[in-house]
């Protein structure tokens, strides 16, 4: 959101929410150094500007049996904004596919997908995103494992007033 200003105190909310999101009003109080109800206040001015886009809960896929991670990268036939809409509309409607991003350059989307096994994603695969119509070409990447995984943005960083 170019030209929202956040003082130091807004960007300390941003990152202890980020770092844990279930924390009490409270807490986040004390942790930022200011009172509850103004603490809250600027947490609902944060939600309805649309700097905290939501809360989550970061659950562990493995442990849930999706034990399959794939990056797919999606190349389309036609790159009109009607054929991009369409591919998105389909990725939107995959519960597999869990993030899915336009690129620019030889590859058009990458997906991030994750499926309880080979043969679940396997099926996945040949059932749903390759005959989808437009497609040109599909190249998959399986995780081997994660070495980093951090949420939101790192404003740390930040050091002016403005975001920009």
């Amino acid at each position: 959101m170019p030209g929202v200003k956040l003082d130091s105190i807004d960007r300390q909310i941003l990152i202890e929410l980020q770092n844990d999101g279930r924390m009490t009003n409270v807490e986040l109080s004390k942790r930022v150094g200011i009172s509850a109800p103004p603490c809250l206040r600027r947490v609902r001015a944060l939600e309805e500007s649309g700097l905290i886009e939501g809360y989550h809960a970061d659950v562990d896929a493995r442990s849930l049996g999706f034990e399959v991670e794939v990056f797919a990268m999606v190349g389309l036939k036609s790159q009109a904004e009607s054929d991009l809409v369409a591919f998105e509309e389909a990725v939107r409607a995959w519960p597999f596919v869990r993030e899915c991003h336009m690129l620019n350059g030889e590859i058009d989307f990458i997906l991030r997908i994750v499926a309880p096994d080979l043969p679940s994603f396997q099926r996945f695969l040949t059932h749903d995103l390759t005959p989808f119509p437009n497609l040109e070409s599909v190249t998959t990447r399986l995780v081997i494992r994660r070495s980093k995984r951090a949420a939101g943005v790192p404003l740390e960083m930040i050091e002016q007033e403005v975001v920009t």
